[in-house]
């Protein structure tokens, strides 16, 4: 038989019919019906092997797939790495000197003295009154200590600016906080007002940046 013969055997086949199929016989069923239900069989054993078992493995592959996205990008963002290592070298020889050249901006202990003396005469090079420049307990932080100084000065909003700037351009790092302004005048530049404030500089903590460099070197090994 043709496969033309089966396709026309095929719509020969009336659906009224398929209610006095006799299942205990398929053996007399007709060639088409034959075809029919071998296809709807295998339709459904090919619908039941996909959900059971290729359903898993297509899950395996698209896993497999990200997996392998993941290690290339992985890949791309070391080999970049590799590629700048001389870059980046040579960018931490440079942040290392800059943080050298900071650390020698803080004062030692020895050094306060001074620094209390370039902040004073900052206080009277811009016209100020000075009422008390005092040290405050030291505060300890992992790599480095600061000094608190409390500063109480009298002057004109001017001067209070002049002294902003000329503590700002001190040899040392120093760093001004928390500053209160008050006075009984009536708020023209002219007035004599209090300033309170709190500058404070830093001492490196040699302790802790012996304990860095241990560190770093047990790094390298």
């Amino acid at each position: 038989m043709s496969f033309k013969d089966i396709l026309d055997s095929l719509k020969d086949i009336d659906p009224e019919s398929f209610g006095e199929i006799d299942w205990n016989n398929m053996g007399s069923w007709p060639v088409a019906g034959k075809i029919l239900f071998a296809f709807v069989i295998s339709l459904i054993v090919m619908i039941c092997w996909y959900f059971f078992l290729t359903s898993d493995v297509v899950a395996q592959r698209d896993a497999a797939v990200q997996q392998e996205e993941q290690l290339r990008q992985d890949f791309e963002t070391k080999a970049f790495r590799v590629a700048n290592l001389d870059a980046y070298k040579k960018q931490l020889a440079e942040i290392e000197e800059s943080f050298g050249t900071l650390l020698r901006q803080l004062p030692r202990d020895t050094e306060v003295p001074g620094l209390l003396e370039d902040i004073t005469n900052a206080a009277l090079g811009a016209g100020l009154t000075i009422q008390e420049i005092k040290l405050q307990p030291e505060v300890e932080t992992e790599f480095y200590t600061e000094l608190p100084i409390a500063i109480e000065v009298k002057g004109t909003y001017h001067d209070m600016g002049g002294f902003v700037s000329g503590v700002a351009n001190l040899s040392r790092i120093v760093t001004l906080h928390d500053f209160t302004i008050s006075g009984s005048g009536k708020g023209s530049l002219g007035d004599k007002l209090d300033l309170k404030i709190i500058a404070k500089t830093y001492r490196y903590n040699d302790s802790a940046g012996k304990d860095a460099k241990k560190a770093k070197k047990g790094g390298n090994k």
